[in-house]
């Protein structure tokens, strides 16, 4: 219901402010930008997200689907098991969704963007079956989508590829402060879900879980820093997530032969399904994205920033971080707009600016929520999502919070 109300509260204001210029001030291409902004992206959800989408989907679901068949997915799932039946206690024992979700939320932890979308896709599939409400989310739905769209990464490649290109001079030193502002996020979306879900934060399974995670991160930090410099962490990063996004679909075609699978056909049975799901998210991705976009056209968000800045501006206080909320504000809604703002700060104040810095982190520090909420829950037919978009937007602003404390602690 949260997504319907919304998807309606962003074309009324979009008309608001579009009526408020012509009468105002006489624009006559306010409506224009508007209409404008509703075929671009009609087109855009079909060109450059679904068509695309349905290749990597392919691929991914063929080589999930061949995992399945060799038991590596359930091999998962007996790994991870005791911590996901605290956090997923709807979830079966063994059940193969939490190895789904496992393989979506490691692609995201490296950074492996093609990949983490249709694993997540499939996992979300895959706790559909067991819900008895097809059209409502479950409560495991809502923790994995809150999870997922917390974007807790550890390998921010995307960021320090843009960075290299805007010419850094340190392309990479936004690789601690990315790790904490998600890690921040991911906490509160847990925390948040897990406390109106009445799940036992204090379950010594959870606790273990939650302090190795922490330690891994931290080790994982220290190590970069103190035996890598600058150059050989970028490397770093480049080649795990290469090797990464090689190795996972090379270890279940080696699994599926061991345990005589044929691969290929076991490949072309997940594929279609692949294609199907592609097409099926369709017409929400087109709702959606089309809403965000006259939303966006209307210049709404740029009201609210200017409304930041002039609100902090009379507390005698630093305002850089007021020329960055635009990104902050952007980025629950579409990724691709925000990382438009991140260039643009970047080009504008230099890359190796305050704002620089801050615009990068505040861009790695989530994921676009509502893309995430339209695209997992319409792939599986569920209309009311209940309090995914509240939880997921307490994370993001968790994690909104945290970028700009560590932007000021290391590039103040």
């Amino acid at each position: 219901m949260a997504l319907n109300y919304i998807w309606i509260a962003f074309f009324v204001i979009a008309f608001i402010i579009a009526l408020c210029k012509l009468i105002f001030l006489g624009d006559t291409e306010a409506f224009k930008l508007l209409v404008d902004g509703i075929f671009d992206s009609s087109k855009s959800s079909v060109m450059d997200i679904a068509l695309p989408l349905a290749g990597t989907m392919a691929f991914w679901l063929g080589i999930m689907n061949i995992g399945e068949k060799a038991g590596a997915i359930n091999f998962l799932s007996r790994i991870v098991g005791p911590f996901f039946q605290r956090l997923f206690p709807e979830v079966p024992k063994n059940h193969p969704a939490t190895g789904h979700m496992m393989m979506n939320f490691s692609a995201n932890l490296l950074g492996l963007d093609n990949a983490a979308t249709p694993l997540g896709l499939k996992a979300m599939g895959s706790l559909q079956e067991l819900n008895p409400d097809k059209e409502t989310a479950t409560n495991a739905q809502i923790m994995f989508a809150v999870l997922h769209a917390s974007g807790l990464t550890i390998l921010p490649i995307s960021i320090i590829a843009q960075r290299a290109i805007m010419l850094s001079k340190d392309p990479t030193d936004i690789f601690i402060p990315c790790i904490i502002a998600t890690y921040v996020a991911s906490i509160v979306g847990l925390l948040v879900v897990a406390i109106k879900q009445k799940i036992n934060l204090f379950d010594k399974v959870i606790l273990s879980w939650l302090t190795g995670l922490t330690a891994f991160i931290a080790l994982l930090v220290i190590y970069l820093t103190v035996c890598l410099n600058k150059e050989q962490i970028s490397t770093f990063s480049k080649v795990a997530s290469n090797l990464m996004l090689y190795i996972i679909p090379l270890i279940f075609i080696l699994g599926g032969l061991f345990k005589k699978v044929n691969v290929f056909e076991a490949f072309i049975e997940g594929a279609i399904g692949g294609f199907q799901t592609s097409v099926k998210i369709i017409p929400y991705l087109v709702a959606m994205l089309a809403a965000i976009a006259v939303f966006r056209s209307s210049g709404a968000l740029g009201y609210v920033g200017e409304g930041f800045k002039w609100i902090f501006g009379h507390f005698n206080m630093d305002t850089r971080f007021t020329d960055v909320l635009p990104i902050a504000l952007m980025r629950p809604l579409s990724a691709s707009g925000a990382r438009a703002m991140m260039l643009d700060n970047m080009k504008v104040f230099g890359a190796d600016s305050f704002v620089g810095h801050l615009s990068s982190v505040l861009y790695g520090s989530a994921d676009s929520i509502f893309y995430i909420v339209a695209l997992y829950f319409g792939s599986v037919g569920v209309k009311n999502s209940r309090y995914v978009i509240p939880a997921s937007l307490i994370a993001d602003l968790a994690g909104v919070i945290a970028a700009i404390f560590v932007a000021y602690l290391f590039f103040g």
